[in-house]
């Protein structure tokens, strides 16, 4: 971690619960790195979903996906609860840097930290948009504590 402070539960502001998979542990006894990326996602959408900010179908504005990563910290494997939990780096002018930590159960250190960022666009014309101002109020209530 290059001497930087363990990323703790405390930091974040949003907890999803998500239970690994028989299908997810790979020959090395651990979980995939792809299924890292499967549950940020679900963590985002998630919120996004249950806040009444986005319906997949038909909402006019959809995040897209411009980079992602992961930084692997401690082996999880199954079975074993995992908590995904979420806060806001950055709130831009039509993006949003997602902050995500995957906790297993017991433990208050991060056993993998992640980011996605979303660029908001318009569904029809895959163009930028602000992001509205009730997603902003939303998106505030998660961003990272100083």
């Amino acid at each position: 971690m290059n001497g930087e402070a363990p990323e703790t539960r405390g930091r974040f502001r949003r907890a999803y619960e998500i239970t690994t998979r028989w299908l997810d542990q790979d020959p090395y006894d651990h979980i995939n790195n792809v299924v890292y990326y499967s549950w940020f996602d679900t963590a985002v959408n998630a919120f996004l979903i249950g806040e009444g900010l986005l319906d997949p179908g038909s909402s006019p504005i959809v995040g897209l996906v411009v980079e992602s990563g992961c930084r692997y910290l401690r082996p999880v494997g199954f079975p074993a609860p995992v908590s995904v939990m979420l806060r806001v780096g950055h709130l831009g002018n039509s993006s949003v840097r997602y902050e995500l930590g995957v906790f297993t159960e017991g433990e208050d250190i991060a056993a993998a930290l992640g980011h996605f960022v979303h660029v908001y666009v318009d569904r029809e014309t895959r163009r930028p948009v602000p992001v509205p101002t009730v997603w902003r109020e939303k998106l505030g209530e998660l961003q990272r504590p100083q």
